[in-house]
């Protein structure tokens, strides 16, 4: 049975473990939850501080040209390409996942019109704005779109019909880390004539990504989980070149324009992927997605997921035998093959579970029904760092020591 020791050494042995220093870590704290919202690198204090005093402060509107903030999201995401398979031209870090998610549902939906198909498949499980999202792009249409939800993995293939349009699937599971396979199922997709639309929220910057090597149609993501990006910064949206002359979405806004400083009374589209964009650019919250790009030009996608998954197993392995006694159900998949970069455990008090978790230090998050996440980032978790979670939790468990009437706040 591993102690405290044998982790101490894994992580004096770790490749990965310079990395660490790069981000600023409280003291005191266990952070599992960059599934969620990744931590933030060194660098990007004195980024925003570059971006507020100096760019804007004293350059003022001159660095849209100066500083180069007008080439941002192009820029932006020729470096970011690279961790999801693409290459440079296909990706803009811009907008919001959601919003980029319509505009890759919308070009899809259009392409497919003229086979008359007018279904949308999804899973029920997926993350629910990008079924919100799809469900008001299909009412918007309001021509005869459906959404189709599958409540299961098994019954995707099955699914995909002659009526499909577009799928539309998150490549790892938001609640349960799963992850799908999505060479084969894009594969399938296309031999039943559809497209692909993948979300790689959870998978940028967790699993080695090869949109092209599955020949996937679009892709959307965030930046703020695993990439670092900042609360809430700019989402990415991948259109490949292939698919770049037939890219056009109802948000035609001016940074779309072919000319923008032209102040045309008409919209003509620009070409490229410039066109996946919309109106002007945070530039402040856009910078800082930079900081976090830089520390994976420091390692590889291989480095990160052959950490990611020992990680995983070990936290598995101590839950389940330090924990056993203890109602615990596990929803992530064992197999590596299916397991995105965190795991879910089921306990009929959950949320009052991860609360104490949180208070003792050990900062997961919880989802409906019953799961608490936590989220390993090989960039800065160490293997230490998973033997005391797992020491915590089971303290908490053995003492019975979480409320179970705790108020609930607004992010759980």
């Amino acid at each position: 049975m591993k102690t405290r020791n044998d982790l101490l050494k894994l992580d004096a042995l770790d490749p990965l473990a310079p990395l660490r220093d790069l981000f600023d870590l409280p003291e005191g704290v266990i952070y599992l939850d960059g599934n969620s919202l990744g931590a933030r690198p060194n660098s990007a204090l004195a980024r925003a501080g570059q971006v507020i005093a100096a760019e804007w402060g004293h350059d003022l509107i001159r660095s849209w040209n100066t500083a180069g903030w007008f080439d941002l999201p192009k820029r932006l995401g020729n470096r970011l390409a690279p961790l999801i398979g693409a290459v440079e031209g296909e990706v803009v870090v811009t907008d919001t996942t959601s919003v980029n998610l319509f505009k890759a549902l919308a070009a899809a939906v259009q392409v497919s019109t003229n086979s008359g198909r007018r279904v949308i498949v999804t899973e029920r499980e997926n993350f629910p704005t990008d079924i919100y999202m799809a469900q008001g792009l299909a009412r918007w249409l309001d021509d005869g779109y459906q959404v189709k939800l599958v409540d299961s993995p098994a019954q995707l293939a099955a699914s995909i019909d002659a009526d499909t349009a577009v799928v539309m699937l998150t490549h790892v599971n938001y609640r349960t880390g799963r992850l799908h396979d999505m060479q084969a199922i894009t594969a399938h997709a296309h031999a039943q004539g559809a497209l692909t639309v993948w979300d790689l929220a959870h998978s940028a910057g967790a699993v080695p990504v090869d949109l092209h090597g599955a020949q996937a149609d679009f892709a959307v993501g965030c930046t703020y989980k695993y990439l670092n990006g900042g609360p809430g910064s700019p989402a990415f949206i991948w259109v490949p070149a292939r698919h770049q002359a037939h890219f056009s979405h109802p948000l035609t806004g001016w940074w779309g324009h072919a000319a923008p400083f032209a102040m045309a009374a008409d919209f003509t589209q620009v070409k490229g992927i410039g066109r996946a964009l919309c109106g002007t650019q945070p530039i402040v919250s856009l910078a800082l997605v930079e900081s976090g790009l830089e520390i994976f030009e420091q390692t590889s996608m291989h480095a990160v997921r052959q950490k990611s998954l020992a990680l995983t197993d070990l936290f598995i392995e101590l839950v389940e035998q330090r924990c056993a006694s203890h109602p615990l159900t596990l929803a992530t998949p064992r197999a590596h093959a299916e397991r995105g970069s965190h795991v879910s455990f089921g306990h009929p008090h959950g949320y009052a579970v991860m609360q104490a978790l949180i208070e003792r230090g050990v900062i997961g998050d919880y989802r409906e029904p019953s799961l608490m996440r936590f989220g390993f980032t090989p960039l800065y978790t160490s293997y230490a760092d998973v033997w005391d979670a797992v020491e915590i939790l089971r303290q908490i468990l053995d003492d019975h020591a979480y409320d179970t009437a705790a108020a609930r706040g607004a992010v759980t």
